[in-house]
């Protein structure tokens, strides 16, 4: 199996890392046969707070095809995320993987850029909840039904509300991808 991690400009390394982390442990510790590409628009992607990172791929090298699952880290407005998030380019992205019934992943403001895509219109899903539900207000503009709840699950696509819920993100593709036996394996080696 192949991840496919979206890098955008300003993204949250925090909720970049765990998706790095958990699928790593699955595959270098218990052989789960899973592996993970980054991807963003350029081939080095500038997070929240200035960390360069390097991505394996830029985003026209990318065929859905080749994964099983969009993985879409959320990040900080004024760090340019939303540049990249709602980048036509990238929506038409998402809606391939969607089409295809392929795994979506989103933490927190990363489902603002599903949303943004049309794939969630009439669907369930959350995003970041704090500061007003200003995030949620603007996912619902986009015809979704915002969901309160930690991490939210509508046929294909995981979204959830806050940074803090990275791992349980992490731990839900998993489980999609491997089963949940093989995910609860992971998650107890992992101090879950």
């Amino acid at each position: 199996m192949k991840v496919l991690l979206f890098l955008a400009k300003g993204f949250e390394t925090m909720e970049f890392s765990v998706f790095i982390d958990v699928l790593g442990w699955a595959g270098n510790d218990y052989g789960i046969d899973i592996s993970v590409e980054t991807c963003g628009f350029t081939k080095t992607v500038m997070s929240t707070f200035n960390v360069p990172v390097t991505a394996d791929k830029t985003i026209d090298e990318i065929s859905p095809f080749d994964y099983d699952a969009l993985c879409i880290p959320g990040g900080f407005e004024e760090f340019g995320f939303y540049e990249d998030a709602y980048d036509v380019r990238f929506s038409e992205l998402i809606r391939q993987f969607d089409c295809h019934g392929k795994i979506i992943a989103a933490v927190c403001v990363g489902a603002l850029a599903i949303g943004k895509s049309g794939v969630l219109t009439g669907r369930n899903a959350t995003t970041y909840y704090l500061r007003d539900g200003l995030r949620q207000k603007q996912l619902s503009a986009f015809g979704v039904n915002v969901v309160n709840e930690r991490i939210v699950t509508d046929r294909n696509i995981i979204t959830s509300c806050c940074p803090q819920t990275a791992p349980g993100v992490a731990f839900e593709l998993l489980k999609a991808l491997a089963g949940e036996e093989k995910m609860t394996i992971v998650k107890k080696a992992m101090g879950y």
